[in-house]
């Protein structure tokens, strides 16, 4: 049997393939671990570079091969999508937490805009793809949740919605298309302010 190592204490019962490499197979651990290293590669290299970088570079970044990257990732988009369903996920969170108010959720979204400007930039040039404005959509609402209390406190104009701040967090994207990374934030920061809305912006994670 072509492949299979044979214990001879044992007769005929096989044992389990040797892999040549001699590491062994971690199977659906390993495409887990692969894929986790792919959205943090491709977090690192696209905020950089923006999404026009090479694929290759981010495989290289992850440490796995272009093969690897392609199994769990068959398009640009689908792992500009993962990425951002990341992002999505940690502003619903964070829209959970008590004591939480519009300016700390604006102001995630606005750090992952800085860390991140070349994912808003991919959206905001029309790709058609309904996941990327479904995740729009999903952010609308869990800033809406914080949307009354801000309304009533005058922190936002009446009659402000959902859609509206979605639309100011683009003006502001808009404005650090070509600023270098050491002055994203600054620049966000200024933007708010010119709009009248309270933001807090988080520190960048380590």
């Amino acid at each position: 049997m072509t492949g299979v190592l044979r214990d001879p204490r044992r007769g005929d019962v096989p044992r389990v393939p040797a892999r040549r490499e001699g590491a062994p197979n971690l199977g659906p651990r390993a495409a887990a671990g692969n894929r986790a290293a792919l959205l943090a590669a491709a977090r690192e290299v696209f905020g950089s570079d923006g999404t026009g970088a090479p694929l290759s570079a981010v495989a290289k970044r992850a440490g796995v091969g272009q093969g690897s990257l392609y199994r769990h990732f068959p398009e640009r988009v689908d792992l500009v999508v993962a990425v951002f369903e990341e992002q999505v996920v940690a502003v619903e969170e964070l829209a959970q937490a008590p004591g939480v108010g519009l300016p700390e959720l604006l102001g995630l979204v606005t750090r992952h805009a800085v860390d991140s400007v070349g994912f808003v930039d991919l959206v905001r040039s029309g790709v058609p793809d309904g996941r990327l404005s479904g995740l729009a959509e999903r952010v609308a609402g869990a800033l809406g949740t914080r949307l009354p209390d801000a309304t009533a406190s005058g922190a936002v104009p009446p009659g402000t919605t959902p859609d509206d701040l979605l639309l100011a967090v683009s003006m502001v994207v808009g404005g650090l298309s070509g600023v270098g990374a050491a002055d994203r934030t600054s620049r966000a920061t200024r933007a708010w302010e010119l709009l009248g809305i309270e933001v807090r912006i988080p520190d960048a994670p380590a």
